[in-house]
């Protein structure tokens, strides 16, 4: 194929030095030959994309396919394409038809090699699925023939898989996730299995529960298009791109979504329902829950007998299988791999403990994952890597997992009745990064739902910290959970005066006339009417006296949610009661000095 289009190369770089003039069919049979080079171009990309290879391999007849028909396309094109009418030389001219009776009897077939290979694949699948541990030199062989050969080219190839399997699910056809997660499941019993030995590769993960960090970074013009993309400004035609990296579907798909609820935009619901593979609860094949507990077995076995380098290892790819999907953690979960985890928490190296408890933190989302973590002792080393982690890492995650398990509500009680636990989340409150502050107020806004813990969140200065993030320069999400905690805080007498302890009227008042979410202005709302409410005229005082604040109001009652839009009415109704109240008595007190100098004779 690639000699056949080196000799149309000759052919169109003639055309293009003597600048011949064509005819619309064959101006038409170009752009036939364009597209159909362009198609092979994306085949060639593809078949060579770096991780690609196993699900290039599993492809393989689809890929050969392809491959014909477009050589038939082009066999097609130079058919119909008028030759004699293009004065090219007379050699040009034959080799031209020379590729296009070549093109018209190209037969492609599979390398046997490639056949033998896929075969051994599918051997391998059917052995898993039959929950049957296959012969590791047997995969061997596999992973040579493909060069995978260390685990940063075999979690390459799962990062590849999982990139198809979001594509699939996104399309909403599915017709190949049952064979996707079933690579995936080789590839990934591959990794924890073969390559046990030897450097592991570094993994970038969002900690805790700030799953939408990177929101920060976006302005609204991020989702513009560029320039040369629009139709209403042709000016813009050849301007670069400021950076060339693309991003995935799923994952700027993702952002949006987010974007938009943190920003009030309503979206359309497609009439296709999306799958998300990480919410199933099932294997997505046979073959790939065979070897996802088979290779959870491994891990919880390396965890009990392997040596520390084995553990620390085990933690890792603990790590990275738990975070894929539900099913996973479930296998994890039932191999018996939560106590070894939480007796890694006590190691004394910083990695080993940072893989443990982000392991830990993982399985955490998972129900029985917060059982096990509660049943085998794990809240007292969790709280201990909370009050004294290795680093600031481990006890930001540690107030993850801490959020993870309130949100039960018999553990609610249990993590408040514990010493020192809400003081050590207020102690990251001051200390963490964003993302660290975020785990730990989120931490506190679920304990809070038991109502015996509201006095130990105030004992432990949790308001002055809140209101101090609210005046500074802080993410949306971190302003939006601030605010949660201190409207539920305020719902009490004794949440209302420490609040007004602090300057946090102004704060709060400011922030309602920012550019806060509307979720952010509805507990500025709750937070303001419950402080009248609970603490009276001293606070509707103050608040009658900002001129702004009913322009505010009123603004929320037709913007904002029901909620909001309630609350703002309660408070409009306060403060003009209040109003009234006080021209009633200004009126009063005015009229008693004129009674009292009426002559009497």
């Amino acid at each position: 194929m690639l000699r056949q289009i080196g000799i149309l190369l000759i052919f169109f770089e003639e055309i293009r030095d003597r600048k011949l003039s064509l005819s619309k069919s064959a101006v038409l049979c170009f752009s036939e030959l364009h597209l159909a080079f362009q198609k092979i171009l994306f085949l060639f990309e593809d078949c060579t994309r770096e991780g690609a290879r196993l699900c290039i391999l599993m492809k393989s007849h689809y890929v050969s396919t392809q491959f014909h028909l477009l050589i038939r396309t082009i066999a097609t094109a130079l058919d119909v394409l008028p030759l004699s009418s293009i004065e090219v030389s007379c050699e040009i001219r034959e080799l031209v038809e020379l590729v296009a009776k070549q093109a018209r009897k190209a037969k492609l077939e599979i390398d046997p090699d490639d056949d033998s290979a896929m075969k051994r694949v599918i051997l391998i699948l059917n052995q898993f699925e039959n929950k049957f541990e296959p012969d590791p030199s047997f995969i061997k062989r596999v992973l040579d023939y493909l060069e995978i050969n260390n685990w940063s080219e075999c979690h390459r190839e799962i990062r590849i898989l999982d990139e198809e399997i979001s594509l699939e699910c996104l399309d909403g056809s599915e017709r190949e996730l049952p064979l996707l997660s079933s690579l995936v499941g080789f590839m990934s019993y591959c990794r924890g299995v073969l390559f046990e030995a030897g450097p592991y590769g570094a993994f970038d993960q969002t900690v805790g529960v700030c799953d939408h960090k990177l929101l920060q970074f976006l302005e609204s013009r991020g989702f513009s298009l560029p320039d040369f993309a629009r139709t209403d400004d042709r000016s813009g035609d050849r301007e670069k791109l400021p950076n060339t990296e693309l991003v995935p579907n799923s994952t700027l798909r993702k952002l949006i979504h987010q974007f938009c609820a943190d920003n009030g935009v309503s979206l359309s619901k497609s009439r296709n329902t999306n799958r998300d593979i990480t919410r199933t609860i099932i294997a997505c094949s046979p073959a790939a829950g065979g070897a996802i507990e088979l290779l959870s077995d491994f891990l919880a076995n390396r965890l009990y007998n392997g040596t520390r380098e084995h553990k620390n290892k085990g933690a890792y790819e603990i790590r990275l299988l738990a975070k894929s999907n539900i099913f996973n953690r479930s296998c994890l979960i039932d191999a018996g791999t939560v106590p070894p985890l939480l007796n890694l928490l006590d190691s004394t190296d910083p990695t080993s403990q940072v893989n443990a408890i982000s392991a830990l933190l993982k399985l955490s989302k998972h129900d029985s994952g917060k059982k096990a973590i509660v049943e085998n002792g794990g809240l007292k080393s969790i709280l201990s890597v909370l009050k004294r982690g290795l680093n600031l890492e481990v006890r930001q995650i540690s107030a993850a997992i801490i959020f993870y398990l309130s949100s039960v509500h018999g553990y609610r009680k249990l993590i408040g009745a514990t010493p020192g636990a809400i003081p050590a989340l207020v102690e990251l409150i001051k200390e963490g990064t964003s993302c660290g502050k975020k785990n730990a107020v989120v931490a506190i806004f679920t304990l809070l739902l038991h109502h015996p813990n509201h006095q130990k969140v105030l004992e432990a200065r949790t308001v002055p910290l809140l209101v101090d993030i609210l005046a500074g320069s802080h993410t949306d999400e971190l302003f939006t959970d601030s605010l949660a905690v201190l409207s539920t805080l305020a719902d009490t007498m004794e949440g209302s005066i420490a609040i007004l302890q602090t300057p946090a009227l102004p704060v709060i008042i400011c922030v309602l006339n920012s550019s806060a979410t509307r979720a952010g202005k509805e507990y500025c709302a709750r937070i303001l009417l419950s402080l009248c409410n609970n603490c009276g005229d001293e606070v509707v005082s103050s608040l009658a006296k900002d001129t702004s604040l009913m322009n505010l109001l009123y603004s929320l009652v037709t913007d904002g949610t029901s909620h909001a839009s309630k609350k703002a009415r309660l408070l409009i109704k306060i403060l003009h009661n209040f109003q009234e109240t006080r021209s009633s008595q200004l009126t009063t007190r005015a009229a008693v000095p004129q009674e009292r100098f009426i002559h009497v004779t």
